[in-house]
């Protein structure tokens, strides 16, 4: 019953990209141009959900899907400049596809094919990850 509901869940994220342009390569290079505040609203908007979001989580207690208990760990701060490189190169990633992770799939079931190419790169580089974890700083 949870596969299902996460399953719709999905498709209901994908129609809110798609019907939100967040997945259009127009709407992407215009918010790499600065030539629009669209993209910028958006993600801003996501940024106080999740904001928000972990406030009722920590506030109220709740718990996940099964009923368990919502564990919010801090992050080490020492880590900032990892989070920098790391964010520079999505952000470099994202420019030269036009596209972010989240959307591939949503853009895949728009029709458009082009983008199993990142899709591809990014499970190479998932799966590189799983390789060098161990030698990574965490």
């Amino acid at each position: 019953m949870k596969d299902v509901r996460l399953f719709f869940a999905g498709i209901l994220f994908g129609v809110v990209l798609t019907r939100s342009e967040v997945i259009s390569w127009f709407r992407i290079q215009e918010m790499f141009r600065f030539q629009s505040f669209h993209m910028y609203g958006i993600i801003g908007l996501a940024v106080m959900t999740g904001v928000l979001s972990i406030q009722c989580i920590k506030r109220y207690q709740l718990k996940d899907i099964d009923g368990q208990d919502i564990i919010i760990e801090s992050k080490d701060k020492s880590m900032f400049f990892q989070y920098i490189i790391g964010g520079f190169i999505f952000g470099i990633g994202w420019a030269f596809t036009g596209a972010c992770p989240g959307p591939l799939y949503a853009l895949i079931g728009n029709g458009v094919w082009v983008v199993m190419v990142p899709l591809f790169m990014a499970v190479v580089g998932a799966f590189c990850y799983g390789i060098l974890r161990e030698k990574l700083p965490h």
